[in-house]
Formats: C-alpha cells, structure tokens, sequence
C-alpha cells in the first residue's frame, strides 16, 4: 500500500483535504492526522472491520481498548449507555481538549472498537483538523496514537511516516502538535472515579471539578502484585529501540552516577535537563527541557526519544522528574518507556543488584 502525505492548514484545514481522509475512513480505512495531544490513527469506530484495520495497522494488541472521538456533546449521548452528572461536569470544564471519559457503552458500539470491554472511551479533540476529520468522517471516530505499538508516541509526521508507511493511505501533515503528550483518562464507570493515565489535566485539575478521585496504581508499578485495570495499560509502551535505564537519588549523585556509567560503556546517551546538560561527558547528550517548565519538559519527551533512534544508540540513561502536576504524567511515560528499570543512587541493595548496567 502507498502512504500519501498531505500538508494541511492546522487552523483552517482545506476542505477537499478533509473529504478525502474522510471517504477513506468512511470506506473502513484508517487515516493519521493531527490532534491537540499527538497524531491519531483515526478510523470509523462504529465499523468492527475498521477497528482491525487499526490494530493491523499499528501491530497494537486486540483487547487493547481504542479511544472514540467525537466532535459535539450529541454524539456522546449516542455511544454510551447513560451520561453521569459527573461526566457533564467535565465535560463542561475539559471539553474539547485532553481528556478522556471511561463510560459504559451503548449496544451500538462493536467490542472490536472497546477491547471487548463494556465500557469505552471517549473525548473531544481542540484540534481544528482533527474536529474537521470526524465530523466529515461520521462523527465517531476511534483513533488511538499513528505509531507502531510499544513505539514512542508521533508528535510529527515524519514520526507517523517513519512507523506506518506502507500501512495506512494517507497522512494529514498539520506540524508539530502542540501539547506532545496522550490525553488524561479517568474512568467514571466506577463510584469513585480513577485516573488510568495522567497527562496534561491533572489529578488537582480534575479534583476541583468533580471532587475525590484516586489513581490506578498500576500507573506507577510500584507494587508488582497489581495489574493495572484498563488493558491499553498492560502492554510496554513509548518506548525507544535502545535500553532505556531511569536513574533517580539526588540531582548531584545522579550526574555522577550516570557519568560513571557511560564511562564504561560506549555509545550510550543521557537524557537529562537544562540544569545539568553541561555536566555530563556522554557521546550523546539531550536536554528535555528546563525543570521549571515541566510542561515543554512533556512536549518534548517523544521527540527525545526518537531522535536517540535515530543515534542508533545501544542504551540511554536518564534523569527521573518530579511527579506532581504533569510531571505525573512525564514520569509515568519514562517508566513505561523503561519497563519500570530504576536505578536508585544511594540504595546500596538496588545499587549491588544494578551494577551490571
């Protein structure tokens, strides 16, 4: 199959480019194109064979449940079973942008589309292009990220190019997304509502609209007895080709460590911040951005990781961030990137258990 690419206005997408993309996905096939978040592999969710088209597609595990988008308050009403006020509130405040709702589904939507779950996902996209491609695409569209399962997220086209090429038709080129991290996902099919991804709305952000709301702790894999409730959350993700190693302890330990490491080793790379880039003697050193802007810290994450691809890199050692607000979200992101491999500086234990890295 050949992969066209289009460039198109990411304020005022052109018309003939969106009807296009549109009768592709209307036909059952699945179409990249931009969101506020990261590019979308977007197909119609309420066609089973379309929905394997995207798992085909992308390699991406069956029960992994795919996100429906829509592009008003109506269309929700027609792919879940019943709106809680709770819904309504957040959709109020969050919508359209980066949230997900984890609702009970209607009978409408296919089990191919929700990971043969009884719930389904759903959130309405900002992004102009994206807002177009659904409501001429049928007004349901499911769209997890356009990368290869496990790969880091596309925060470009060239990103979607480099891992779906010979895949899928065609690819909306609207540039760089702008927020360069997936969309938060609350479930609200429970009584009290859970954080299964964190992103760019926050767990305080959330709070303060709807009141208690835990976190799955299957985000953080800190206990290895818990499995993580949504299936999308079993698999390793955002992940570089190289070994990526997370290495956490004091700002100043942790450069000393990480330049012992490299040290003995060759053709690695660190991930680090602006803070400290100049204290690191690796052959390949990226800065993630400064620590007191956490949020251009989680724009550039992907980006980050795919230009290490690129080095060809056979391991990559990196800075551990803070976790509140996004950084919730940008650690979580690392650890899922890392398979959860933390090297603590200062833990004698983990230290003697680690020192072959």
């Amino acid at each position: 199959m050949e992969t066209i690419v289009k460039k198109v206005d990411s304020e005022n997408p052109q018309q003939e480019i969106i009807k296009e993309a549109a009768e592709l996905i209307r036909g059952g096939w699945p179409v990249a194109f931009p969101t506020e978040t990261v590019y979308g592999l977007g197909a119609d969710a309420m066609r089973a064979d379309a929905a394997r088209r995207i798992y085909e597609a992308k390699g991406r595990p069956s029960d992994n449940p795919l996100i429906i988008h829509i592009a008003d308050m109506a269309a929700l009403e027609q792919i879940v079973s019943e709106v809680p006020e709770q819904a309504k509130q957040l959709a109020e405040a969050f919508w359209p942008g980066p949230l997900t709702m984890i609702l009970p589904k209607a009978p409408e939507v296919p089990y191919e589309t929700t990971g043969g779950l009884d719930t389904v996902a759903v959130r309405m996209p900002s992004h102009p292009v994206a807002a177009a491609v659904i409501r001429a695409g049928g007004g349901f569209i499911a769209a997890p990220s356009a990368n290869a399962s496990g790969r880091p997220s596309p925060t470009l086209a060239e990103h979607v190019y480099e891992d779906l090429a010979g895949r899928i038709p065609l690819i909306l080129d609207g540039g760089e997304v702008g927020l360069g991290i997936e969309s938060t996902i609350v479930d609200l099919s429970v009584p009290v509502p859970v954080v299964l991804r964190p992103g760019s709305i926050t767990r305080e952000m959330l709070s303060e609209v709807i009141g208690e709301i835990a976190l799955d702790p299957g985000i953080t894999g800190s206990d290895e007895n818990v499995r993580p409730k949504a299936p999308g959350m079993k698999y390793r993700h955002y992940a570089p080709k190289a070994e990526l190693i997370l290495v956490s302890g004091e700002n100043g330990k942790v450069v000393d460590r990480i330049n012992e490491l490299v040290r003995a080793q060759s053709h690695c790379g660190v991930i680090c911040c602006d803070e400290t880039k100049d204290c690191y003697r690796a052959e390949f050193i990226k800065s993630i951005g400064s620590r007191e802007h956490t949020d251009r810290i989680a724009h550039n994450l992907y980006a980050v990781l795919r230009e290490f691809d690129a080095l060809s890199v056979d391991r990559i050692y990196s800075e551990t961030f803070e976790t509140s607000g996004v950084g919730e979200a940008v650690m979580n992101r690392l650890l899922k990137a890392a398979g959860y491999h933390i090297l603590s500086v200062g833990n004698p234990i983990q230290e003697r258990r680690d020192e072959d890295v």
